[in-house]
């Protein structure tokens, strides 16, 4: 019992999906331990000593659009890579003494996983941020190699597996064999841009200007890709552009999913763009074992049917997309020698 304890005590790695929308944080032996908006409110210090982190997580997420203007909420990762250096510290500093549930242990190794576009710069951004906040030793893992090992596939195999993992600030598309990437594209297109979407849509047909918080939930309730797909309505809320004034609307299927029809074709475009740099015995290999669809983003109604239709592929919804990553990057981290093989350099 007294190993098992000690044990517990110092198996604290973790493996942090760091990502535009959400930051999700596994814990080696416990499984995934937090899973919080990417969002941070600040204040300005008042003694010169610059910003002031008030709330990290869900608590700062609902103070978006609501603050007074003393008080910022900022989202610190932009795209998937770190627009705000000091902030992102701050933040992993919350979040890796929330996995920790705020005991005293050593410095972890933290494996963080990036988009595969992801530059030099960003990689140093990313590694520094971390260690930081407190990390012993960094290894930053592409978040399509950690979606298909999360979502089961054997990357180590001699064969093609394609993953299309759309997140909030990217969408990452891969195909990968022998631990490694043989081909990529990388778009910055996810759901924050669905979101924005639906926010313009709504600007121009009713004159209404909605907030970020609300767009999402019509994504999320009635928002659709597919032509066919069953049809509902949803009452949504904002400012009249013209009176200056609250105002109510109906929306339904049909509209999101016309406000839907650029990002998703973007999304389209660039899978059909990997197909084609693909090589052609792990294009066999696809045709054989589909298309693995992972990420937040892809929990869009039926947006597996439009790629089955468009590629003509076997396509295969990971059995968790929203923590696939995670649980990916968690996996390589129990398995040192596979972490090793997969991670950047």
């Amino acid at each position: 019992m007294l190993l098992k304890s000690l044990a517990g005590l110092f198996s604290h790695d973790l493996a942090i999906d760091l990502g535009t929308a959400n930051t999700l944080v596994y814990r080696r032996g416990d499984g995934l331990v937090c899973s919080e908006p990417s969002v941070v409110a600040v204040s300005d210090s008042g003694d010169g000593r610059g910003q002031r982190v008030l709330a990290v997580g869900h608590a700062a997420k609902e103070m978006l659009g609501r603050t007074p203007g003393s008080i910022r909420a900022i989202r610190p990762i932009k795209d998937g890579v770190i627009a705000d250096f000091e902030v992102t510290e701050a933040m992993l500093r919350y979040f890796i003494a929330r996995a920790h549930n705020r005991r005293i242990v050593a410095r972890p190794r933290i494996v963080v996983c990036v988009p595969p576009c992801i530059t030099s710069v960003e990689k140093r951004a990313v590694r520094e941020s971390a260690l930081s906040a407190g990390a012993r030793e960094v290894f930053l893992i592409e978040e399509p190699m950690a979606a298909a090992i999360g979502a089961g596939l054997d990357v180590t195999a001699p064969a093609g597996n394609m993953v299309v993992d759309i997140g909030g600030g990217t969408t990452d598309v891969a195909v990968i064999s022998l631990s490694g990437i043989v081909t990529s594209r990388s778009i910055r297109t996810g759901g924050d841009t669905m979101d924005e979407a639906i926010v313009n849509y709504v600007r121009r047909k009713y004159n209404m200007l909605i907030g970020e918080r609300t767009a999402e939930n019509v994504k999320l309730n009635i928002g659709s890709a597919w032509s066919q797909s069953e049809s509902a309505a949803m009452e949504i809320k904002g400012r009249d552009l013209v009176a200056g004034i609250p105002k109510v609307v109906v929306t339904t299927t049909e509209e999101i999913r016309d406000a839907l029809v650029e990002p998703l074709h973007a999304i389209i475009e660039t899978v059909h763009l990997t197909l084609e740099k693909t090589p052609p015995e792990l294009a066999a290999d696809i045709v054989d074992r589909g298309i693995m669809l992972v990420g937040g983003g892809s929990l869009i109604q039926d947006l597996d049917q439009v790629l089955r239709e468009e590629t003509k592929l076997p396509i295969v919804r990971s059995e968790d997309p929203y923590t696939a990553v995670v649980h990916g990057a968690g996996e390589a981290l129990d398995r040192i020698s596979l972490l090793r093989e997969v991670a950047l350099a």
